[in-house]
């Protein structure tokens, strides 16, 4: 009796509930839908995490703030929870070795050791006091830190500056805490260093190195040597990598034996040094490793001498595991996350920044014995009425050029407010991650809800080149950058084409960086995109190799051919020399500070578009760099973005 009365009381509130006159979605025309997901609310909710340390219970990472500017703040989580700000007011944790930089700060014992923005010296700060700096007041910049504490010293990578005409000097050299301002060389000569790495009792280290024309994911080498008791390196020797091997991430086992990543099997496995031979710890099709872009990069750390934890890509999805270093067994954990990166770990937790299709980025820290996920700090402080709106992203295959697969991920336009007209398909913006040797995730990214709330589908193509696919895929793009790029952005938009899920005559294209210069390419080699955004993009590749960076002033020769040798390709291949093939609408940003890729870059392919009377937007902020990091800025850009697209569209009788 007592169930039946249950049942129908259940059912007559259903049927209230139904009866009752909610809210319709309203019609209106894809891209024409209104969205709380504002530029405003976005730039004054979001914080970037990165570069995290554990010194004992405590929880290290930094913090940039546009709210604040862009400012690298280190904080710190206690055991008991406790969060604060350990960068005080008037200083930046960001170096700029590399002018990407990475690597900014090193934590022992409650005392922070950390590259200043300003003036790029390095600085020791406690808890309480002032920070204090430990190098000189000169044009020299320190990153990827490692502390010895045999020695009370830094052992870190120095990038020179002082020569202003040549290029900077890279080498590796340590930093004594107590004598402040005495700095000693360790290791020179070569082009570039990273990842010096102590064993725990100082007796060793080990580094990566490599020269010209090489870039750190192309080829590198693993070299170790002795330490004595008064810091000096002796018995260096290489022990793995050559001009076809990339060796990431050196790490020293609890028990003293070195580790690495390589991709001599075709993936960036795991490998050991033992008894003066390479052996392998875990072969698998998987990316064990991440492009090092930035110093630091963290995919794996030690639990104990024979348990790893670790993070591995498959499919452009990333996957949290434990390898049981004396069977070889790897073992998946089973997390809501499919991004992983910065992973640290102690005997009974991980630490790491991780992000999902429904969670932008977040550090986490999960119990190694029950698997339980606490988060620490979020990316975004996100507004749960936000929830219905967010579009869940879907990992697509599809066919390009020479009967290869291409990747990327597919989000279609979701707003619960609105249903578009039947039979009415979605504009697409495309977008072309940097690098271009980088990759796009699936993690929740409020800048792409920004789009699909508004009724316009997105999708992030992991064209070849990209890493999480495996060398053969990297080097897809060797020697065809310019083409392999956008044949596979444009395939990948054709897939969806074909699926009937895109409207074919309304298709943008967006990129930063290298993504900015596939956007310029695309718009000029080819007659398929209607309009795009070009973000700090090149438009000049010969200009880009006599005004670049030290870091990347030689990757144009894998991606393009050897200068000035092959200068017809550089001008085949750069937009800047063909705008009287564009005659699309773009629109441009760019930071007046850019090192990596300078505003003439912008300005030349502006002024000759204005030449063409081609409709055309550029943006100049001052006070930026490569990619964004002032509050107002990321703002201004999202909306004129926005706004650029809608307004050609409109003219055009397309609007989005």
């Amino acid at each position: 009796m007592g169930r039946y009365f249950l049942a129908n009381f259940v059912k007559k509130i259903l049927q209230v509930i139904i009866s009752m006159d909610l809210p319709q979605p309203l019609e209106s025309p894809y891209g024409f839908w209104k969205s709380a997901i504002t530029a405003d609310a976005i730039v004054a909710e979001t914080i970037n995490i990165q570069e995290v340390a554990l010194d004992s219970e405590d929880v290290y990472w930094i913090e940039s703030r546009p709210s604040e500017k862009g400012r690298y703040v280190i904080v710190r989580r206690t055991a008991n929870g406790e969060i604060v700000d350990i960068t005080p007011k008037g200083f930046s944790a960001r170096t700029l070795v590399h002018e990407y930089g990475g690597g900014a700060f090193v934590v022992k014992d409650g005392v922070t050791y950390f590259s200043n923005f300003n003036d790029q010296r390095i600085y020791r700060q406690t808890n309480i006091d002032t920070p204090q700096p430990l190098t000189p007041d000169e044009k020299k910049r320190y990153a990827d830190g490692d502390y010895d504490v045999a020695r009370n010293r830094i052992i870190c990578i120095q990038e020179d500056h002082t020569n202003e005409l040549g290029e900077p000097v890279n080498s590796i050299v340590a930093v004594a805490v107590a004598d402040s301002k005495k700095l000693e060389s360790l290791v020179q000569g070569n082009d570039f260093y990273s990842s010096p790495r102590l064993t725990h009792d100082g007796k060793q280290i080990a580094w990566l190195t490599w020269n010209h024309p090489n870039m750190p994911w192309v080829a590198t080498e693993l070299w170790i040597a002795n330490c004595t008791d008064e810091g000096k390196l002796e018995n260096s020797q290489k022990v793995a990598g050559g001009s076809a091997e990339s060796i990431l991430q050196p790490k020293w086992s609890p028990d003293g034996v070195p580790y690495f990543i390589s991709d001599r099997s075709g993936y960036w496995n795991l490998y050991k040094f033992v008894n003066g031979k390479v052996e392998p710890v875990l072969l698998d099709e998987a990316e064990f490793g991440q492009p090092p872009w930035q110093f630091g990069t963290s995919t794996y750390a030690f639990i104990s001498a024979n348990h790893i934890v670790c993070t591995y890509a498959k499919r452009g999805r990333w996957i949290l595991g434990i390898i049981d270093l004396l069977t070889g067994l790897l073992k998946p954990i089973d997390t809501p996350f499919t991004y992983f990166t910065a992973v640290h770990a102690t005997p009974g937790k991980v630490v790491a920044i991780a992000g999902s299709p429904t969670m932008t980025s977040a550090l986490v820290q999960i119990d190694l014995k029950t698997y339980e996920v606490e988060i620490l700090r979020r990316s975004t402080q996100e507004n749960q009425q936000w929830q219905p709106y967010f579009s869940t992203s879907e990992a697509i295959e599809f066919p390009t050029e020479k009967e290869l697969i291409a990747h990327a991920f597919f989000y279609p336009p979701k707003n619960p407010d609105y249903i578009a007209p039947a039979g009415s398909l979605p504009p697409l913006l495309v977008m072309c991650h940097g690098g271009p040797t980088a990759a796009s995730d699936d993690t929740l990214n409020l800048s792409k809800q920004f789009w699909t709330s508004r009724g316009i589908a997105i999708l992030d193509v992991n064209y070849g080149g990209s890493t999480g696919f495996g060398r053969e895929y990297r080097d897809r793009l060797k020697g065809k950058w310019g083409i392999i790029d956008i044949d596979d952005c444009i395939n990948a938009a054709k897939y969806l084409i074909q699926k009937n899920l895109v409207d074919s005559q309304r298709i943008a294209i967006t990129g930063g960086s290298a993504g900015g210069y596939t956007t310029l390419s695309a718009l000029t080699f080819r007659n398929f995109f209607k309009t795009g955004a070009s973000f700090y993009g090149v438009s000049d590749l010969e200009l880009l190799v006599r005004d670049t960076h030290k870091f990347e002033s030689h990757y144009l020769e894998w991606l393009i051919g050897p200068y000035p040798d092959r200068r017809d390709l550089y001008e085949e291949r750069s937009p800047v020399h063909h705008a009287d093939k564009l005659s699309s609408p773009l629109i441009f940003f760019q930071g007046n500070e850019d090192r990596i890729v300078p505003p003439n870059q912008t300005e030349k392919i502006v002024e000759a578009l204005r030449g063409k009377n081609i409709p055309v937007g550029y943006f100049l902020f001052d006070g930026e760099q490569h990619g964004f990091r002032q509050a107002e800025n990321i703002k201004h850009a999202l909306e004129a973005e926005l706004y650029f697209f809608d307004l050609w569209l409109t003219k055009s009788g397309l609007r989005f």
